[in-house]
């Protein structure tokens, strides 16, 4: 119970102190309670008849409706707030942050942020470019009780700028202008607040080759400077050089700011996979020894030194870099591992929670219902952390040990639906309980 407890009453105080505000606060944390629960998918009639049912609040269909598409919602206060929770934010000393974009497919037309988006994975019986929301969102990675995870921190609608121009109606915001921004522009601004907010902490960005340039670490860098780390995948062709000599030169000009040109990545792979040696790595919930090699060298796209690692599979490698020099290879191979948690954690948020099968039209509905997905998620999680024991995995799955994000959202139905879990309010009435919720209950367990 103490979940609710200690997470939902600090975020109903992010509401006004009028009747309405109240009312609304009350409202927040059943819906939130709705979208973790595993019972249904997160369409709005399901909360609503979760809602009733479940919990059995007596609101009005209508009401509720428009609580779901209300502009009110104190999303910029409630977001800060959530993030205090987190138990022990960082990571080795660090701020881990993970980046990336997912598409969310919808099926209306008339769906707020929806575009033909390029889906670089979409499978051969798949459409290139699905009708989807596109997202940016930035996540916390944390190991939890022994594994990593993905606490969604922030995020933001990618509006394709074709699509702005032309004014279309599924891409205003009632009350707001529509301005273009880039993916990494947008990655930038959040991942700035969150430094803002985590103050002193060093933060360091995990993500892929996309993300991984010039056009996320200058600004990042100029706003944050030295306490900002980036962590990514190299392409293959990027050309490498040694770092340039130190001392006075004798000729004209300035000093080089490179040294002599090594080759590409892919040409250094080669010349290295000889001189690689065996690293033990914890990587993908196993400690696993990994045949890698490291070298400091000067990338122009980043115009700074940074760590090269290869590692050598049998036939493959991959090149990582990472513009903090004092992690070691094992770090820098485990987090750039862990960053694949974020692909996990939009799993959890489309299918588990059940974002992408919401068919709200309205902007303010949309923003709503994604800001509820992605908290679920987090709080979730954030009550993994403080669980005093292991959760135990429910379905057993081959090579697989550790607890799922499954397994947390059962255990908060059963504090959610126990005897006394009209406490999350601090509602001095008992609501009633329905009959068929403790053969829920046995289902859940």
């Amino acid at each position: 119970m103490f979940i609710l407890r200690n997470v939902l009453p600090p975020l109903q105080k992010a509401f006004s102190s009028t009747n309405l505000g109240r009312e609304r606060g009350y409202w927040f944390s059943y819906t939130i309670l709705a979208f973790i629960i595993p019972f249904t998918s997160s369409i709005s009639s399901n909360i609503f008849r979760c809602i009733n049912t479940l919990f059995g609040l007596n609101v009005n269909k209508r009401r509720f409706y428009a609580f779901m598409a209300s502009n009110k919602i104190p999303w910029n206060k409630l977001w800060p707030t959530l993030w205090n929770m987190i138990p022990d934010p960082l990571s080795d000393g660090r701020l881990l942050l993970v980046l990336d974009d997912f598409i969310n497919p919808k099926t209306g037309k008339n769906i707020f942020g929806c575009s033909n988006i390029f889906d670089h994975a979409a499978k051969a019986n798949q459409s290139k470019y699905p009708w989807a929301q596109n997202v940016v969102l930035v996540g916390l990675l944390k190991r939890i009780k022994g594994r990593w995870a993905c606490l969604p921190l922030a995020h933001r609608f990618y509006l394709p700028k074709k699509a702005i121009l032309a004014k279309l109606d599924n891409m205003k915001i009632p009350g707001k202008d529509s301005s273009f921004q880039t993916k990494l522009e947008q990655a930038a601004k959040m991942v700035i607040k969150l430094a803002q907010h985590f103050v002193g902490a060093n933060v360091t960005v995990v993500c892929d080759s996309w993300f991984g340039n010039n056009g996320l670490f200058k600004p990042l860098r100029k706003h944050l400077g030295s306490s900002f780390h980036l962590i990514s995948r190299l392409r293959s062709n990027s050309v490498l050089y040694s770092m340039p000599q130190n001392g006075k030169s004798k000729k004209r000009g300035r000093p080089r700011k490179y040294g002599i040109r090594l080759g590409s990545c892919a040409e250094m792979a080669a010349k290295f996979r000889s001189c690689a040696s065996i690293h033990s790595v914890l990587l993908y919930g196993k400690s696993r020894d990994v045949n890698a090699f490291s070298k400091t060298v000067m990338v122009k796209t980043l115009k700074c030194p940074v760590r090269v690692v290869w590692v050598f599979r049998k036939t493959q490698w991959v090149a990582l870099f990472s513009t903090d020099m004092d992690l070691s290879i094992e770090q820098i191979i485990e987090y750039y591992g862990a960053r694949w948690k974020i692909e996990s954690g939009f799993k959890e948020i489309k299918q588990d929670i059940g974002s992408s099968k919401s068919q709200t039209r309205n902007a303010h509905a949309v923003i709503n219902h994604i800001n509820f997905s992605t908290m679920a998620a987090t709080i979730t999680w954030i009550y993994g952390t403080r669980l005093e024991s292991t959760p135990e995995r429910r379905h057993k799955v081959k090579g697989r040990n550790s607890f799922a994000f499954s397994d947390l959202r059962h255990i908060i139905a059963k504090a959610a639906l126990s005897d006394d879990f009209n406490a999350v309010c601090n509602k001095e009435q008992e609501l009633p309980r329905k009959s068929f919720v403790d053969a829920l209950l046995r289902m859940v367990g």
